[in-house]
């Protein structure tokens, strides 16, 4: 009789290490766009972020504050450099850069890796990469949209793609925001 409640010990053990195993291979990547840019700039491929593109980058930061993060990756600009800036500082995380032109090959690195994270790229690209990611085709947005966080949450590498609006929206011009929260 104590075998017998043994081995149910053990089956339970074991299932439940199984279960284990399963939730360590679910993984999330969130896709944002760069914030608002300067576009009357002197160096008009590289441009900065505008106040408001600040001040998007700290609330990307605040929403993502309560989310496990291995990695950050950003482009090579210094407008996705300094979208990224705020979540990087707060995670302790050095941002890794990646070349949107390779998105197939960076999706296929994303899903080996198997790694929270977050990716901030362009408006050209990533809707197309959370679209790689999860087997789906989708385009560029239009480039006046800021305010769209794509989750994408893998899962012994099938992905399903959760679209999020942030409250964050600026007034006004480029030197004047204003936060409106829900």
């Amino acid at each position: 009789m104590k075998n017998y409640y043994f081995y149910i010990l053990v089956i339970i053990l074991g299932l439940s290490s199984c279960q284990t195993m399963e939730d360590e291979e679910i993984f999330t990547i969130y896709l944002v766009r760069h914030a608002e840019k300067v576009l009357n700039s002197g160096d008009s491929n590289d441009p900065d972020l505008t106040l408001c593109g600040a001040q998007r980058a700290e609330a990307i930061s605040e929403f993502l504050s309560d989310v496990k993060l291995d990695i950050i990756y950003s482009t090579d600009y210094i407008r996705t450099q300094n979208t990224a800036g705020p979540t990087a500082l707060s995670k302790e995380l050095e941002p890794v850069k990646y070349d949107p032109n390779e998105l197939e090959a960076f999706s296929k690195v994303l899903i080996d890796r198997k790694q929270d994270a977050l990716v901030v790229g362009h408006s050209n690209t990533t809707g197309v990469l959370a679209g790689l990611l999860v087997g789906e085709e989708i385009g560029e947005f239009d480039t006046s949209i800021y305010n769209r966080i794509y989750q994408v949450v893998l899962h012994k590498e099938r992905g399903r793609l959760h679209v999020l609006h942030t409250a964050f929206k600026c007034v006004g011009s480029n030197d004047r925001a204003e936060r409106i929260l829900d």
